[in-house]
Parts: C-alpha cells; structure tokens; sequence
C-alpha cells in the first residue's frame, strides 16, 4: 500500500507534474505542522556527488553573508559535503580530493606560452572550465573564455531547443580570425540539455540545430585552413528510446565521435587514425597537432598512425565538442538518425575517423555505467583514465571505511550527543551522476548503528536516465529502507529542477531552501 507522500506524487503526475520540477512535497503531522525541518544547530550531510549543481543550495544553507533572498536568522548548521563542493565554504568533506589533476590540456598549453580560447553558452561553461581544467577553478595564463547566456526563463529548454547555439558559432567564427589563437576550444549544448526531455520533435530539432551550426564552422575552418576536431563527451538522443517503447531521457554508454579535418592541408583528409580509442586519447592528439610533447602523466595514446614528428608545422586547432553526439547503428529510437543532419553525415563519410570510448572504466566510472558531460570533458582535458568520486565512495563502501569516515562520524555522534536531528539531503536515484540510493542506504545505516534519534530524509528527485514517474518508485523505496532499519523518515520531496541549478537562478534555489527550512510546498499529512 503506498504512503501519503508516495500517493502524493502520484497525484502529481496526473496533473501533469514531472519529476524534476515537482513541487515540493512536506509531510506534516495531523495538526498540519511540518515534520523534519531543517533548524538551528542540526547536522547535514549533503550526499551528493559531482557538487557543480549542489553549490546554490550549500551557499544558501551555510554562507554567513549570503544576499540572493532572505534566510533564516541564525540558522547555524553543523553541515557536511559527500565531496568538495566549493572551497570557500566552512564545511565537512567526507571525501575530499585525493590530488589535483597536473598537466591537462589546458595548462600544458599555457606553459608553453600558448593563448587558448574557450567558448560555450552558460549551460556548459563549467564543462569547458571547470571540469576540462581538470576539476580545478583556476583560469591558466593565456587562457580566455567566452560564455554566451543560455536562454532564460525557460522551464524546460525543449520550448527553445536552439539554445544559444546561432550566438556560440558566430563567436566561434569571429575567434577563428584572431591569429594568436592556437586552440580554440567549444562546446555545442543542445543536444545534451534538449535530450534531457521528452519532447521528441525538440530532441530532432536541437540536434539538428547543432548540424546547421557545424556546416557554417565547417566553412569557416576551411577559410582560414586550420585544423578542426569535432567529437563529443558521451551519447543522449541516439539512444532516446528503451527497448519496450518508453523514453530514455538519460545517458548513454554509446562511443562519442572523433573526425579530423585539417584544413591546413591541401587534401585534409590525408590523416591516418586508429579506429578505436577513449576520450582520454584527445588530449595527446591535440598536442601532436600542437607540435608539442604529451606529458608523462598522460596516459592516453594520439590517435594519429601517420604524423611525421619534427616534420610537421604546428597548427591552429579548433576543438569542437557536439555535447550528448552518440554514435549508435541502430535505427530504432536514434534521433540523430533520425534528423536531417547532412554536415556530420559529410564529415563522418569524408574525413578521417574514430569511435572513442566514453562511459564506464574509459572514464573513471564503474563497469557498465553510463558517460555524463562532467566526465566526459574532464577526460578530453586530462590525457589520462580518471577514478571519479562515485566510483571512490562505491569502492569505500564495499570495503568498510566508508563506515568510519570522520566527517560522517562527526555529524552522527554530534546530532546523537546534542539531541540534535540529522538531516541526509540529496538525490534518490538507482543512478545519477550527482548521486545514488546506494549512499543514502549507507548513510542510513551508520546512523542506526551510531544511534542517531533524529533522521530525516530529503528527497530531490529527477528523471533523467530514468523510467517514467520513478520518483515515486525511489520514495518508496527509501521510505521502505528506513521501516526495516528502523531510522530515518522520509519528511521532503523536491524536483530536482529547483534544487539543483548552477546558473544563478535564484528563484528556484529559494523554493528548494523554503521548503527544507521553513516547510512551504505541498502539504502531506501522514496520517493517510
């Protein structure tokens, strides 16, 4: 028999609510107060991986001189992070860094003295930032980036599924001009963020919005006889369908494109590739372009068979990333295939080409999972094979040490100490790349062994990769893991769409917060 929040969101959703923008949902006692409240002197832990979407919703709960809407007086949290989220907040990591990331793509390039410029709409600016650095918020000297906005207010990008994508390659060609360039790095978003939905004639169009893109980029490289690389950090819409009809609006574990077309040449497609290969492999193909040495830390192999090394000039690069471009044969529920898309079509029948390895092992993620935009542009910039923090926290769960971790420690035994209430916010998914049921379930476990009164659960969920209405599914599954452990209750459930934005808007970012501290949203009595 399902629970009151459970029978809520199924309401929900014959409304016509969705997952990820589900109002937030709060369970209340029969007198209508909410339950589980974050408050004053409580302890959070923020379970979350990847943390570019968690920084909004963190600043909100734990900066002392946060401005983008009112707070609470005086709530002073004793709060910690799964990973670093941001290091300018005063919080726990469980799992901090190991090391940083030396040597990418990008500093390789600036301590050769070489300018790098990086472009993107603000969807995607901390893929080619961030994450392409190799994790770190260090603009390199010679390194420029250009952000273009993507639209705003907007509820779903499938209303506009061109994005900002016209504006990206007109920029793209005004930087192609500038001589003291010698990679150009860029990154075309709609096929990823559009095939996020479920709109499938948005999907068709975004994808082939990028191809109209791509043709005029094409010419523009061919103008000014350089070298362009176009490939893509994981699948989306080549897959958008699952074997039994329903839609997949997730990740793929599909090969990402690589095709040369080196302009600098009289016959550009004289180049020689190996037919297979990783993302990692980008990096120290560029710098063979590059005329420049692969550090040693590079793992990854060029992909070039047939470059003369010391005969060949160094060349301006213009590195194209189809963000969500997968290659897939099969017809069935491809919607790359299925649009009209006679650019790539050209490049991949002309040009040299490989498939490039881009989920699971190939980067940094455990067996069988699918690619995500974070891993993907953190593999084109690193050169090498990098263990993702999911794959570390799945490792340390497996050997036990995830169950003495101190900063987890420090929260349970303080919330146990001061009579105080432990609060576990985060994702509830089989699997996302910001995090997994599997976490919380470990989460909930230690505090029943620790032997923490107080524990409430605050759901974000979202559909992404995931079946139709599977939030609910998710509830119940977590509300049925805290009935057998005999600790936790589930008191929050919130589309993720408000939680977790990383584009400064606000608005959404303070419903997330009023419904976690102050209770506002959808009232559930549990008294069904």
């Amino acid at each position: 028999m399902d629970s009151p929040l459970v029978k809520a969101i199924k309401k929900a959703y014959k409304t016509g609510e969705e997952d990820e923008s589900l109002e937030p949902m709060i369970a209340v006692r029969a007198a209508g107060r909410p339950l589980g409240r974050i408050r004053e002197g409580d302890y959070v832990i923020f379970y979350d991986v990847r943390g570019e979407r968690e920084v909004e919703l963190t600043e909100s709960l734990v900066k002392k001189n946060f401005s983008h809407f009112p707070l609470k007086k005086n709530l002073k949290l004793n709060f910690v992070t799964m990973i670093e989220y941001s290091p300018s907040f005063e919080v726990k990591v469980a799992f901090p860094s190991e090391k940083k990331i030396e040597n990418t793509l990008t500093e390789v390039l600036s301590q050769a003295g070489l300018r790098q410029l990086k472009i993107a709409e603000s969807e995607k600016a901390i893929h080619i930032g961030f994450f392409m650095n190799g994790r770190s918020e260090e603009i390199f000297p010679g390194e420029e980036r250009i952000i273009v906005p993507s639209p705003r207010g907007l509820s779903s990008y499938a209303h506009k599924p061109e994005m900002s994508a016209a504006q990206v390659a007109e920029e793209i060609s005004k930087s192609l001009k500038d001589p003291s360039y010698q990679l150009i790095a860029a990154n075309l978003a709609n096929v990823d963020v559009v095939g996020h939905s479920e709109d499938r004639a948005a999907v068709v169009r975004a994808v082939e919005e990028v191809d109209l893109r791509l043709g005029q980029i094409i010419e523009d490289c061919r103008n000014q006889h350089l070298a362009l690389v176009v490939t893509s950090d994981h699948g989306t819409a080549e897959e958008w369908l699952y074997a039994d009809g329903s839609i997949n609006t997730g990740h793929t574990r599909n090969p990402a494109p690589f095709i040369l077309c080196d302009f600098s040449l009289q016959k550009p497609n004289l180049w020689q590739l190996k037919p297979h290969g990783e993302l990692a492999d980008v990096a120290p193909t560029i710098l063979e372009l590059l005329a420049l040495p692969k550090p040693s830390v590079m793992s990854g192999r060029s992909l070039l068979l047939n470059f003369d090394k010391g005969k060949e000039p160094r060349r301006k690069v213009l590195l194209l990333i189809l963000d969500g471009w997968g290659m897939r044969q099969e017809k069935y529920g491809n919607l790359i295939m299925e649009a009209k898309t006679p650019n790539f079509r050209r490049l991949w029948s002309s040009f040299p080409r490989s498939l490039l390895k881009a989920s699971a092992e190939a980067v940094g993620m455990p067996s069988r999972t699918v690619g995500n935009s974070e891993a993907g542009h953190l593999h084109l910039g690193a050169g090498r094979r990098v263990i993702l923090d999911r794959l570390r926290i799945d490792k340390a769960i497996e050997d036990g040490s995830f169950f003495h971790n101190k900063a987890f420690l420090w929260a349970m035994e303080g919330a146990k100490k001061e009579q105080a209430a432990l609060h576990l916010l985060g994702i509830v998914s089989h699997y996302s790349s910001h995090g997994t049921v599997k976490h919380l379930f470990a989460l909930l476990q230690m505090a029943k062994k620790v032997g923490v009164d107080k524990v409430f659960v605050h759901c974000l969920i979202g559909r992404r990769g995931e079946r139709l209405e599977s939030g609910a599914a998710y509830v119940a599954k977590v509300e049925k893991k805290c009935k057998s452990l005999s600790c936790g209750q589930v008191v929050s459930v919130i589309g993720r769409f408000w939680a977790l934005d990383r584009e400064e808007n606000w608005d959404r970012v303070e419903k997330a917060y009023r419904a976690l501290v102050y209770g506002d949203g959808v009232k559930v009595s549990l008294i069904s």
